[in-house]
């Protein structure tokens, strides 16, 4: 398929629901959506409230009130312009069931972040709504700025069984791509194998070619003034940190940049950044994982500036065969 880019265009709005625990209860609806959607300050939740966006147990609001255990809030969000986004890319690989794609850096997965339309989601929606074998549709996420090897499904029991080996995998050795799968047995059947390719600050490791660190910090929330949380490197002793399990592999060092490849046997939200980030070597141009895994107040996840790619991929398919997919390097 050619190059082609959608361009920045209105959506068709969205609704916001909501369902108020005992957390909640007593604070006024501006309030609430204040501290849900932090992207917005009270004072404009108050507006909405007046231009009639907001329903509580679907009967439209006027004014400000407290709120009980039990509502449910709908907020309907008005039409907005989503940004021009890459639409293109290349099929590396489709079974009729299994569908892989090498997604472009700046096209969002699915909705989020101020996309709406303009994702992967929608866009395979769009050009196999008529196909007989069904949509095929993403089993994991790559960050919008993330390119590569992309993994989708048009079979829902597909779809459960990959996404959990994509999320957490129990593989134990060290396993390279190319390297025979014959003998792993077990460790493949419970696991699966996802390399990435990065850039990363010049001389920020202290590695030689070739020399690997693995890399185990822990994940979890941390306060953040933008979103409330953000995903970083936990707290020492954080019990609801995830753990997370790296291997970073030094391929070339550049005047302007190193060249990393890095093995991941968990799927963690930001992992590959965070991790980078907390071994003192943040993705070149990450504007918002600074060294040590923590985040900087004023940036947001969905802001680009890095480079990274998903290039190489081993996963165990439901019928119990292998599958092993490369050549997306830059």
């Amino acid at each position: 398929m050619a190059d082609c880019w959608l361009p920045a265009a209105l959506n068709q709005g969205w609704i916001y629901r909501d369902r108020i625990g005992p957390e909640a209860a007593g604070l006024p609806v501006s309030a609430f959506y204040a501290g849900r959607y932090r992207h917005s300050e009270r004072q404009e939740w108050k507006r909405r409230l007046e231009l009639g966006e907001i329903e509580r147990n679907g009967q439209w609001l006027r004014a400000d009130g407290p709120l009980a255990v039990g509502d449910r809030l709908a907020w309907h969000r008005p039409p907005w312009q989503e940004g021009a986004v890459p639409a293109s890319w290349r099929l590396v690989f489709d079974d009729g069931d299994l569908h892989v794609i090498d997604k472009p850096s700046g096209l969002p997965v699915l909705p989020a972040g101020g996309f709406l339309e303009h994702t992967v989601l929608r866009l395979l929606e769009r050009r196999h709504g008529d196909d007989p074998a069904g949509i095929p549709r993403p089993v994991h996420r790559l960050g919008r700025f993330t390119s590569g090897l992309l993994v989708c499904a048009r079979r829902p029991a597909t779809r459960a069984w990959l996404s959990g080996q994509l999320r957490e995998s129990t593989v134990a050795a060290a396993w390279e791509p190319g390297e025979s799968t014959a003998g792993a047995g077990d460790r493949l059947r419970r696991s699966c194998r996802k390399v990435y390719q990065a850039l990363v600050e010049p001389g920020s490791l202290a590695l030689a070619i070739g020399e690997s660190l693995p890399i185990s910090t822990p994940i979890g929330r941390r306060p953040h003034p933008l979103l409330g949380e953000i995903w970083c490197a936990a707290r020492e002793g954080d019990p609801q940190a995830l753990a997370a399990c790296s291997r970073l592999t030094l391929m070339e060092r550049g005047r302007e940049a190193d060249l990393v490849t890095v093995a991941i046997a968990t799927g963690r939200p930001h992992q590959i950044r965070i991790h980078c980030a907390a071994v003192g070597a943040p993705l070149l141009g990450d504007p918002l994982y600074r060294p040590g895994g923590l985040a900087r107040p004023g940036a947001l996840p969905g802001e680009g500036g890095y480079q990274l790619r998903a290039v190489w991929l081993c996963l165990l398919r439901p019928d119990g065969t292998v599958l092993e997919l490369g050549g997306c390097c830059t």
